[in-house]
């Protein structure tokens, strides 16, 4: 081969080497810039394990409420302090409860309905009201429907709270509604489609609805219902990109992240999904160190907070973490 040849030759395989690098490094661009935002981080974990939990924000404070402790149900009320990284005991349910809704409303917290007995088992229509000042709960009037694993949310003074499972273990629709001024419980548009398990949040006067089950554990659904209380109707809305049940949700950057849930008889999500309601599109965002359900989380300053659950399918995996998230 002549000398001019062999120069030649070098020279293609440096073009070759030069372009294969660069399709390297941008190919490795592309995936740094579409990894998952956010970032997480353990604080300090509750008192004692804690599946199927409730947790609410309340005046700067994570409260973690009922859930079931060593196969029972739990009355237990813990708050957390962001600012210390500490929890509190607080005054504990009237009832030991486990698969709550929670909303709060007038510097109050409602717990709602959920089950007396593990594993789904009696389904309550009990209603409570806790006020911080005095930590101490109030009975209120009883839901229209009995019913566990519902979720809630406040709209205009009147928390909603919607699907669940009954006390024969069939999930309802019902979307019951207590006027916090009156103490008095109505009815409005059931959900177009029963089930529970499911992930409940307000938006700009809106509920959103957003996946459980039909029944059996694995009857997952990516379901995304919206209600509006103007006209008590429902619409459907851009489907949970990945279909699962016993989530956790909270509103935060503007939007309504729905994370975790499980699969049996293996499998739970560290799945960290966001809703965008202004433009009716979902994105990633940096999934949970661990899969798990059966949790809650609220917003507090610029972090979101969520606590307790199980990592396995089931009661089995109950775990005390305390798990903060982070948006740059």
């Amino acid at each position: 081969m002549s000398k001019s040849k062999i120069v030649q030759s070098e020279r293609a395989i440096i073009i070759a080497l030069g372009l294969a690098a660069l399709v390297g490094l941008v190919a490795a661009a592309q995936v740094h810039a579409q990894a998952p935002l956010g970032a997480w981080s353990l604080k300090s974990p509750l008192p004692a394990v804690r599946a199927e939990v409730a947790a609410i924000a309340l005046d700067g404070r994570l409260h973690a409420l009922g859930g079931v402790v060593n196969d029972k149900s739990s009355a237990a009320h813990d708050a957390y302090d962001p600012k210390t990284d500490t929890w509190r005991a607080a005054a504990p349910l009237p009832q030991a409860r486990d698969h709550l809704a929670v909303a709060v409303a007038d510097g109050k917290i409602y717990a709602l309905g959920g089950f007396a007995t593990p594993v789904h088992k009696d389904a309550s229509n009990t209603a409570f009201a806790y006020d911080p000042a005095r930590d101490a709960w109030q009975i209120l009037a009883p839901m229209p429907t009995p019913r566990g694993s519902a979720g809630a949310a406040l709209v205009d003074g009147k928390i909603h709270v919607i699907g669940g499972r009954g006390p024969d273990g069939t999930v309802v629709a019902a979307n019951d509604v207590f006027d916090t001024r009156s103490g008095a419980w109505s009815k409005a548009a059931p959900l177009p489609r029963a089930r529970d398990h499911l992930a409940v949040v307000a938006v700009d006067g809106k509920i959103h609805v957003i996946g459980g089950r039909m029944g059996r554990p694995a009857d997952r659904t990516d379901q995304h219902d919206v209600y509006d209380a103007v006209t008590d109707s429902w619409t459907a809305a851009a489907p949970l990109p990945t279909p699962r049940s016993g989530l956790a949700v909270a509103y935060y950057h503007g939007l309504i992240m729905v994370l975790g849930g499980e699969l049996p008889p293996d499998h739970t999500f560290p799945e960290n999904e966001a809703y965008d309601p202004k433009t009716d599109r979902w994105t990633k965002l940096k999934p949970m160190p661990h899969g798990r359900h059966g949790f809650g989380g609220d917003r507090i300053g610029d972090d979101v907070y969520f606590v307790g659950g199980s990592l396995t399918p089931g009661d089995g995996g109950a775990t005390d973490q305390l798990l903060m998230f982070q948006l740059p």
